[in-house]
C-alpha cells in the first residue's frame, strides 16, 4: 500500500486551515522573533518546543527571515514584512558571499529572492534602488554558488557540498535557484583570464549528475537499483573525476533512502523544470537537462507515493532498521508517536510543494493523467499536514509544523522523557517550506499570481 490520494481535495476547499495555520503562524514568528538571541547563532530545530541552534552550518538563517515574508505575502500584515525586509538587510549581507556552503539557494533565495519578487509583483511599492541592491545580491550569491565546482570525468560537473570537493549532495539541487535568477539576471561567473562561465550551463550540469548518480531508474547499477530511490550522496575520485560510490549523511544507510532527500529531489527537479520553460529553446544543452530533470522527478515523485503511508507522510528512511517491528505500516496513516521509527513531517511538505509543481508540469506538457494524480497527491498531503497531529496550536511552542526529523543518525532530535523516539518537534525548514506550500496553495485559490522563485509573468 501507499498514499491514499483524495481525488476530491481543491485548493480553495483548503483555504480555511490554511487561513487557520498562518493565524498560527504569525504567533510562532512574533514568539521567534522575541526570545533569540543572535549571539547564539541560527535557530535549526525545537527541543522542547522552542527553537535551538545545532548544525553544521548556518543553513537555515534564510528560512527564519523568509518565513517572515511569507507571512507578509499570505496576509498582508506590514510588521512581517518589516522583520523580514530588515533582518535580511542586516544580517544576511555574509550568506550572499558565503564560499564555504552548497546551501546558497536555502538562505538567499528565501530572503532576497522573496524581497525581489514581493517587489516585481506589486506586493511592496516600488523602489529601484531596493530593486538593485536584491538584484546584485542575487548575481553575486549565485556567482558564489556555482565557484563551488568539482569537474567530473564524463564531462559535466557539480556544486559539490561543505563535506569537499569529492561530494554531490540531493539536497543541493535547490541551490539552483541561486544559478537561475542570476543567469536569468544576465550574470556570470568570471574565472582565470576573464573566462565567462555560463551559469545555465552549470546549472544543467549539477542537475544532469544529480539525477544521473543519486537518483536511481531500476536499471541495475546495483543491487539496490530501484526506480526513484535516491541516495542523500555521491563519492567521486578526486584524481579523475570518476563516480566510485553511494554514501548518506543523514540517511541510514547508502542503500536506502533517506525520505528528506527523496523530497528535496522531487520539489528540485520540478522547480527547474518550471524555470527551463522560460528560456529560450536554443540555449545549449537545455533538451538534454529537461530531459533528465523530467526523468528524475518523474521517478522520485513515484518512489515516494509508493513510500509513504496512507496519508502522505513519511518514515525518516525508508530503510530505517526497526520499520519491521510496524508491520505493514504503508496501509496505515503515519503514527508519530510509534515507538519504533520516526516520521519526518519536513520530508512531507517538501514532497507536497514538489508534487504540486511537478503535476502543474505535466499539465502544461498535455499529460492530464499524470498531472493529475501529482496536483492531487500533493493537495492530499497538504491536506493531512494542515490539521492535528502535525499542525501545531500550543501557543508556548515555536515550531509550526510537528514530527520533524533534522539528524537521527547523530541523535541530535531531542526525544522527551519516556519515548524511544523523537517526535512532536519543529524545525527552520519544516515551518518554512509548510508556509511556502500553503502560499502557493493559497494562491491558486485566490486566482493571484503564480508562486515561482523566478517570478513568472512580470
Amino acid at each position: 500500500m501507499a498514499l491514499v490520494i483524495d481525488f476530491d481535495v481543491r485548493p480553495r476547499s483548503l483555504v480555511p486551515s490554511i487561513n487557520r495555520l498562518f493565524e498560527l503562524s504569525a504567533q510562532k514568528i512574533l514568539s521567534l522573533e522575541k526570545a533569540w538571541v543572535p549571539a547564539n547563532g541560527t535557530p535549526v530545530f525545537t527541543a522542547q518546543g522552542q527553537y535551538t541552534s545545532r548544525g553544521w552550518t548556518e543553513w537555515t538563517q534564510g528560512f527564519q527571515f523568509g518565513s517572515a515574508l511569507l507571512q507578509f505575502d499570505a496576509t498582508g500584515e506590514e510588521r512581517f514584512l518589516e522583520i523580514g525586509r530588515g533582518k535580511t538587510l542586516s544580517r544576511m549581507a555574509a550568506h550572499v558571499s558565503h564560499v564555504g556552503v552548497h546551501d546558497h539557494g536555502f538562505n538567499n533565495i528565501s530572503t532576497y529572492g522573496n524581497l525581489r519578487r514581493l517587489l516585481l509583483e506589486g506586493r511592496i511599492p516600488f523602489n529601484e534602488r531596493e530593486l538593485d541592491l536584491y538584484e546584485l545580491a542575487l548575481k553575486v550569491s549565485g556567482a558564489v554558488q556555482a565557484a563551488r565546482w568539482t569537474a567530473a570525468g564524463d564531462g559535466l560537473g557539480f556544486i559539490y557540498s561543505f563535506n569537499g570537493p569529492h561530494s554531490l549532495f540531493v539536497d543541493t539541487l535547490r541551490s539552483l535557484r541561486s544559478l537561475a535568477l542570476a543567469h536569468q539576471l544576465g550574470h556570470v561567473l568570471m574565472g582565470e583570464r576573464d573566462r565567462r562561465i555560463s551559469l545555465l550551463e552549470r546549472l544543467l550540469q549539477h542537475g544532469q549528475m544529480t539525477a544521473r548518480y543519486n537518483v536511481f531508474y531500476g536499471e541495475g547499477r546495483d543491487f539496490y537499483d530501484v526506480r526513484g530511490r535516491t541516495v542523500h550522496e555521491s563519492i567521486f575520485n578526486l584524481k579523475d573525476g570518476s563516480y566510485r560510490c553511494p554514501s548518506s549523511q543523514q540517511g541510514y544507510s547508502p542503500f536506502s533512502t533517506w525520505t528528506r532527500g527523496l523530497a528535496w529531489a522531487i520539489l528540485g527537479f520540478a522547480e527547474q523544470l518550471e524555470f527551463l520553460e522560460t528560456l529560450k529553446s536554443d540555449e545549449p544543452g537545455l533538451a538534454e537537462g529537461r530531459f533528465a530533470f523530467h526523468r528524475a522527478a518523474a521517478a522520485t515523485a513515484d518512489f515516494y507515493l509508493a513510500n509513504s503511508c496512507a496519508d502522505g507522510i513519511p518514515t525518516w528512511d525508508t530503510g530505517a532498521p526497526n520499520l519491521h517491528w510496524l508491520g505493514d505500516y504503508l496501509s496505515r496513516v503515519a503514527d508519530p508517536f510509534n515507538g519504533r521509527e520516526p516520521v519526518d513531517s519536513s520530508a512531507a511538505v517538501v514532497a507536497a510543494q514538489g508534487l504540486l509543481r511537478l503535476g502543474n508540469y505535466c499539465r502544461s506538457k498535455g499529460d492530464a493523467e499524470a498531472g493529475g494524480r501529482y496536483r492531487q497527491a500533493g493537495l492530499t498531503i497538504a491536506k493531512t499536514l494542515f490539521q492535528a497531529p502535525y499542525l501545531s496550536e500550543e501557543p508556548n511552542h515555536q515550531g509550526l509544523i510537528l514530527h520533524s526529523i533534522y539528524h537521527r543518525p547523530n541523535g541530535w532530535d531531542y526525544i522527551a522523557p519516556g519515548r524511544k523516539v523523537p517526535n512532536g518537534e519543529s524545525s527552520m525548514w519544516g515551518d518554512y517550506h509548510a508556509r511556502e506550500l500553503a502560499l502557493l496553495i493559497l494562491r491558486e485559490a485566490r486566482e493571484e499570481k503564480y508562486l515561482a522563485f523566478f517570478a513568472p509573468d512580470i
